[in-house]
């Protein structure tokens, strides 16, 4: 199956037209005009050249746009996003043709099939970013070995919400035989549950860079024969009922179409009712349905409404059987973001049942 899976990763760009260009002694003022009016800018001569174009773009448009409400800041970024992939890079034998650049694997093992090609510097900073990840691994508190999370998962930084989770699995008595997590990402839920005595965890995602990573992390070991994957949305494949459903939704509504690593981050409208119309039949009598949630949408003022709230009062299918909230760790002073918000953030985990 992993061999048929067709992997998420930036297209590869091909340059049909000549680039306005960029070095150390080009003219600011020109560039930031070509690439305002849609122009392709190609960095020349050392990588730095690109990241102090970007540190350029930052302090352009911080003169030109608002940036302190939630909205505006979501303004800010969306231009931000848009004028910075104009920036290019060209890669030659797999390798950035710049001077002084980082070495990247991701560049030969996700593009094995074309070694000349050009890519956004925003992209290859997220290669870059990812590739130093994966290598090195990252320690989560709640689990005993790092994970090595593949290019394009989404993988945690903030632990609350996993320290919740994994004081629920210790209190937990029911029967641990198989359980199913839904949206497994980078595999720290079913890695918990394994850790707590699960027999069997079933997990899924629509993402395959989350379906090919955790396979080739888990190898042949043991843990190979206790978590079970499938590229599939929602439940895939796995239809018979579990004592256990586990489901980590992203936390903010979705305003346009996601796709990616965004949608980690961003649910669009149909999701939780086809989610809880689903886990109803993939849930034993007795069963536990978990939801990791937060409060991060209200708090932003993005909604007003809260999915499973509206599920447990609006349909007849799942009760409340309890809530546990935790408050997030106050923001960095020296986050760029208004770090206030942090201070009214909980994480949620509401534990649900069949009526």
């Amino acid at each position: 199956m992993i061999k048929d899976i067709q992997l998420n990763k930036p297209e590869a760009i091909d340059v049909t037209e000549r680039p306005a260009f960029y070095n150390a002694d080009s003219n600011l003022v020109t560039t930031m005009n070509n690439l305002e009016e849609g122009k392709v800018v190609l960095i020349r001569s050392f990588y730095s050249n690109g990241l102090h174009l970007l540190k350029e773009l930052h302090t352009h448009l911080k003169k030109k746009l608002p940036n302190k409400t939630y909205q505006e800041q979501q303004v800010y970024r969306d231009t931000y996003r848009k004028l910075s992939n104009l920036i290019l890079l060209e890669i030659v034998d797999n390798k950035l043709e710049v001077a002084k650049a980082p070495s990247i694997g991701w560049l030969e093992k996700l593009y094995p099939e074309i070694q000349n090609f050009h890519l956004t510097l925003p992209q290859v900073q997220g290669l870059n970013s990812s590739w130093q990840w994966y290598k090195k691994g990252i320690s989560i508190p709640v689990l005993r070995n790092k994970i090595h999370p593949f290019y394009g998962v989404y993988f945690p930084t903030r632990f609350e919400h996993l320290e919740v989770f994994d004081n629920y699995l210790k209190r937990y008595e029911g029967p641990k035989k198989a359980a199913m997590d839904v949206g497994v990402g980078s595999g720290v839920l079913s890695l918990q549950m394994v850790k707590h005595g699960f027999q069997k965890v079933y997990g899924t995602d629509v993402n395959p860079n989350a379906i090919v990573g955790l396979t080739e992390f888990m190898g042949e070991t043991k843990l190979s024969r206790k978590i079970e994957l499938d590229y599939a949305p929602l439940f895939g494949k796995f239809d018979k009922p579990v004592e256990l459903i586990v489901f980590n939704p992203p936390w903010l509504p979705a305003d346009k179409d996601v796709d990616g690593i965004d949608e980690a981050i961003y649910y669009p409208e149909e999701m939780f009712p086809a989610f809880f119309e689903a886990a109803k039949e993939r849930l034993l009598p007795d069963g536990k349905l978990v939801i990791i949630f937060s409060n991060l949408a209200q708090i932003t003022n993005v909604t007003t409404e809260h999915p499973i709230e509206n599920e447990i009062a609006n349909n007849d299918r799942f009760e409340l059987e309890r809530t546990f909230k935790k408050r997030v760790n106050s923001a960095s002073e020296k986050t760029k973001r208004n770090p206030h918000w942090r201070d009214l953030e909980e994480v949620e985990l509401w534990e649900l049942k069949l009526k």
